[in-house]
């Protein structure tokens, strides 16, 4: 059993500067001609757009108009798979060998996963992007601003951050598990397409999979980053009144990146062990007080409606090979975000299910996270849109504050809602840290060389390199360049060639459903 508790020996844990140096650069290239040429306001208060802008804007509209079909192609045929694996006989292999045993408790193992791949996200949109669907939608969709808009905004939450997200995580980092532990294959992303295409993809051709995968996830984290800083600065305007200023989030990102390093220094298990329980726990009871404190009979109707939506419609929204604008705008849009993240993701979800069944990895990566999603759209989004529904109007609280200012305007309705937003930024603080915890462990160990289950660490310092630029680019996107869109779409960008790489994988992880005997090399 490989030991991700002791001390490494780092000895043989070295740089690869082939992986590590042409993500690291491009970012600040990025970032640079961002800061030189950023948007602008005419003199008439029109947005005139400077050269980053223009170049990744056109960039992203040409990748959606001609490539929406791949993403949506890689979707579908990733739920399609997860589904085949849950009833397959390849669920009883065991990741490691059948002497393998596992890294930690079931629960543990759920929280982390929970925490890795998009508590975050559940806590930023789970209010804002309802409202737009409910108000802001095409009308051959849904009539806007009625009750058949409600339930489609709920079901389109269900769609967007549940069962298809996870087939995206499932699929990537089940294959790395099994080639990683099974077949003994080296610790690159490569490794997941060699029972298709041979060692070829563990060579150089590895080292180019790595680090465009890399530069994805490097860049989403930092517009995650920031829309967190922003997230937590504005909480801190509205119950300290402390300004939120370019002062203000670089606090916190420095506490973010901060409590990263301690949890890091404390072994990674240990550190994102506690966190992710702590987190979990947070989110759970977060939901609870929700449900009771908000329109607890409606959350539960509008729910079952839109859960009959989503399930009837299941299988034409999850194949939108052709969509239309909307589709583009939204759906394929976060196809490309899911795909971008994935790889990287991928080999640290895969890493931690040492000695597990595959049909265990499915219910804790694919069955249980989808359906606490659900559950958690249901409270949050099915509140806010009751709220809106009522005269709220955050939807114009949006269009004043931005995305972040929403669920503070939810929770202002709450009983003791001071109380409710601190608890909520608490545990934002928490998923941003356990989230940086196990992302910026898979990066460092990417970008080395000699990593093995028994020595499956990258160096200290590189993890804070990772950490540091992380949030030096998102403080940069924020302070100085008017947000963080652009990082965001250089992110989505990263969906393109994952997308490639991905129906690659599903092929090779097909083959390894039907042939996994012959190509493990354990018992």
């Amino acid at each position: 059993m490989p030991d991700t508790t002791s001390k490494q020996e780092t000895s043989s844990v070295a740089l690869n500067h082939f992986v590590f140096w042409p993500p690291f650069l491009l970012l600040l290239v990025a970032v640079v001609l961002n800061f030189v040429s950023p948007d602008t306001v005419d003199e008439e208060g029109n947005a005139v757009q400077g050269a980053f802008s223009t170049i990744i804007d056109g960039t992203n509209d040409w990748i959606l108009d001609h490539f929406s079909w791949l993403f949506s192609l890689c979707a579908f045929l990733a739920l399609c798979l997860c589904i085949w694996i849950c009833f397959s006989k390849f669920g009883k292999v065991r990741i490691g060998g059948s002497k393998a045993e596992p890294l930690m408790s079931m629960w543990n193992w759920f929280s982390i996963t929970i925490c890795t791949t998009i508590a975050i996200g559940i806590l930023f949109w789970s209010t804002a992007e309802p409202i737009t669907h409910y108000t802001d939608l095409p009308a051959n969709i849904a009539p806007p601003n009625t009750p058949q808009a409600a339930t489609f905004a709920l079901s389109t939450m269900y769609l967007h951050w549940s069962f298809t997200p996870y087939a995206l995580y499932c699929v990537a980092s089940l294959m790395f598990a099994f080639a990683y532990y099974n077949m003994k294959k080296p610790f690159s992303l490569g490794s997941t397409i060699t029972p298709l295409v041979g060692n070829w993809a563990t060579g150089k051709g590895g080292n180019v999979i790595d680090a465009v995968c890399l530069y994805s996830l490097v860049a989403g984290m930092a517009a995650a980053l920031g829309s967190g800083i922003l997230m937590l600065g504005g909480g801190l305007a509205d119950i300290a009144g402390i300004p939120s200023n370019a002062t203000t989030w670089a606090c916190i990102a420095i506490a973010i990146v901060g409590t990263f390093i301690v949890s890091s220094a404390t072994g990674l298990m240990n550190g994102i062990r506690i966190l992710s329980d702590i987190n979990t726990k947070l989110l759970m009871l977060l939901a609870v007080v929700a449900l009771f404190c908000g329109p607890t009979i409606w959350i539960l109707t509008q729910s079952g409606q839109s859960l009959v939506d989503y399930v009837v419609h299941f299988v034409p929204r999850n194949a939108q090979f052709f969509p239309e604008e909307w589709g583009k705008s939204w759906t394929v849009f976060y196809w490309a975000v899911w795909l971008a993240w994935a790889p990287i993701t991928a080999c640290f979800l895969g890493r931690i299910s040492y000695g597990r069944t595959v049909r265990e990895f499915m219910l804790i990566n694919f069955i249980f996270p989808s359906l606490f999603a659900i559950a958690w759209m249901s409270i949050f989004s099915g509140t806010a849109l009751h709220q809106e529904i009522n005269g709220a109007e955050l939807y114009q609280v949006m269009k004043e504050g931005g995305e972040e200012a929403v669920s503070y305007a939810v929770f202002k309705k709450f009983p003791f809602s001071t109380a409710v937003i601190i608890f909520y930024m608490v545990s934002a603080f928490v998923c941003f840290v356990t989230s940086s915890d196990s992302n910026m462990s898979a990066m460092a160990s990417i970008s080395s060389t000699g990593i093995s289950p028994e020595n499956p660490e990258g160096n200290q310092w590189l993890k804070i390199v990772w950490g540091a630029a992380v949030g030096t680019v998102a403080w940069v996107m924020i302070s100085y360049t008017g947000g963080t869109d652009g990082i965001k779409i250089l992110s989505n960008l990263g969906g393109f060639p994952a997308a490639m790489l991905e129906l690659l994988i599903i092929g090779a992880l097909v083959r390894v459903v039907l042939f996994h005997e012959q190509l493990s090399v354990v018992d």
